[in-house]
């Protein structure tokens, strides 16, 4: 079994505002789980699609049950592939990300949509998909559960550093937190000594 995930929500910035605050969303105060991000690929075709490869290094806490039961070496990062595709003539942006380590013991595969919005031509449209699931035997539902509730509180964050990336794109500087969200006590973290996966040099898959 599989857990679903959908949402759909309406930015009020424009989707060439979106776009460049989407390159520019890291590193933020809000997804100080994120640790590196590295372009492996890029591609203009003929069609003038940008077609984009990134590696996202990420924090993998987990949960005090999930302590007890997987092994204390259980690398605590995971590598994140990041696909996406640019259509500037119809004002799209679609992304596809999915974890490249630890899928035995969860999966979490995620598609994003980014448009212009039909009804109101100044915002931008986000529809966003994700699938988790795990092939632990006896625990695949728990795994599940918790998969989604944090992907659920990650794409909360997610939303806030996109909106403050936004916000230094109309300002040219950072705005303030507000009062009940406070400063981040974590800085942005240097990479574990850990090799990542080598992807391939030509990427056979975009979206």
């Amino acid at each position: 079994m599989v857990r679903y995930f959908y949402s759909e929500v309406h930015i009020k910035s424009p989707w060439h505002q979106v776009l460049a605050a989407f390159w520019q969303r890291y590193p933020n105060p809000y997804s100080t789980h994120v640790l590196t991000e590295d372009v492996l690929y890029r591609e203009l075709t003929p069609s003038n699609h940008l077609l984009s490869r990134r590696l996202l290094t990420k924090t993998n806490r987990l949960p005090g049950w999930a302590e007890l039961i997987f092994p204390t070496h259980l690398a605590r990062v995971v590598y994140v592939l990041e696909d996406s595709i640019v259509d500037v003539e119809a004002s799209t942006l679609t992304t596809k990300t999915w974890n490249l380590n630890h899928s035995a013991m969860m999966t979490v595969v995620e598609r994003c949509m980014f448009e212009q919005d039909g009804s109101q031509p100044t915002w931008t449209k986000l529809r966003r998909e994700a699938w988790i699931s795990s092939s632990v035997y006896g625990l695949a539902r728990p795994i599940q559960e918790f998969g989604l509730a944090r992907f659920k509180s990650n794409q909360a964050k997610a939303m806030k550093g996109l909106d403050y990336a936004l916000s230094r794109i109309h300002t040219e500087a950072p705005p303030l937190l507000h009062d009940d969200q406070g400063e981040s006590s974590e800085k942005h973290k240097p990479l574990p000594p850990q090799a990542p996966p080598t992807p391939t040099q030509k990427p056979k898959q975009f979206v």
